[in-house]
């Protein structure tokens, strides 16, 4: 689907970018509790039952969704937007997944005091809190095994790492992700000159 130097842009259909649209729209307008949760309903959307991306591919664009500034949502829904259908997508995917929130956040602001002072409002939220949870587990799961079928030692092991690093010893996210995203580069590096010399022999 990305284009190439030296040929023509591909042109993308109106239905593929109203889908687009409605799908991250949706997704965006029915979800509570942040990117965490909005990504395994991402995959399950393009990879699952729209195949427009791969479960490599996924995985990708998470990792990188989650080490670019800005709200993880909104980061994972410009680059599935720009991988499906180029820069038109980015922006189609943007509009969809922003503007839920917004209407949504307009109309609280004009109700805010019935909101802040509903019983039932509150109930409402913690049990939304106790469903966030279990989807966010969800995800770990999911993604976890991912890496483990691949039965390759160096993510294992950067996984769990990170994961001890993140709850034992309270080491910053941001810390945590850069440092995986250098070890994950130097071993791309060191895989692709194996791969070469490989060749060469």
């Amino acid at each position: 689907m990305n284009n190439h130097p030296g040929t023509a842009p591909k042109k993308h259909p109106p239905k593929q970018l109203w889908k687009l649209f409605t799908s991250t729209f949706t997704l965006s307008a029915f979800t509570f509790g942040g990117g965490y949760v909005i990504i395994p309903l991402m995959r399950k959307k393009f990879v699952e039952q729209l195949h427009w991306l791969e479960e490599e591919e996924m995985l990708d664009l998470t990792a990188i969704a989650q080490a670019t500034p800005g709200a993880l949502a909104v980061n994972a829904a410009i680059l599935i937007g720009y991988r499906v259908a180029g820069i038109i997508g980015a922006l189609v995917t943007v509009l969809g997944t922003v503007l839920p929130p917004l209407l949504i956040l307009s109309v609280i602001s004009v109700f805010y005091d019935f909101f802040r002072n509903s019983y039932l409002v509150n109930l409402v939220l913690k049990g939304m809190a106790a469903g966030v949870i279990a989807v966010i587990f969800d995800v770990v799961v999911n993604m976890g095994s991912d890496v483990l079928r691949k039965k390759e030692l160096l993510p294992i092991l950067v996984m769990a790492a990170a994961f001890l690093a993140s709850v034992v010893f309270s080491v910053n996210v941001v810390a945590i992700i850069v440092a995986s995203g250098l070890i994950g580069g130097l071993y791309s590096v060191y895989k692709s000159r194996k791969d070469g010399k490989g060749m060469q022999s």
